[in-house]
């Protein structure tokens, strides 16, 4: 049950990460929120194997800070590098 609600915050954080970064118009709603949700449920995972209690604090504020961290800087890539293809594009297509 715990797991389903540390998606639910990932993908939380990729929607705040989504909607406060620029470029937000050069990909999907729902790429960087999935990025979000997988990376949480993927940390949340490696911590309970390395031992952590998944009833502390600890490994809860881990889980989300890096899914956040992570999910920010997907954005901001995958946002600079579309909008430099997209620019090459056009002047290829000869715009």
């Amino acid at each position: 049950m715990e797991l389903l609600f540390v998606i639910l915050f990932g993908i939380a954080a990729g929607v705040a990460a989504h909607f406060a970064l620029p470029w937000r118009g050069t990909h999907g709603l729902l790429l960087t929120p999935a990025i979000g949700g997988i990376v949480a449920a993927i940390v949340w995972v490696s911590l309970t194997w390395l031992g952590w209690a998944w009833d502390g604090g600890w490994i809860w504020a881990v889980t989300i800070v890096v899914a956040a961290a992570v999910a920010a800087v997907a954005d901001l890539y995958l946002g600079r590098a579309r909008k430099e293809s997209d620019a090459r594009r056009l002047i290829a297509l000869g715009g």
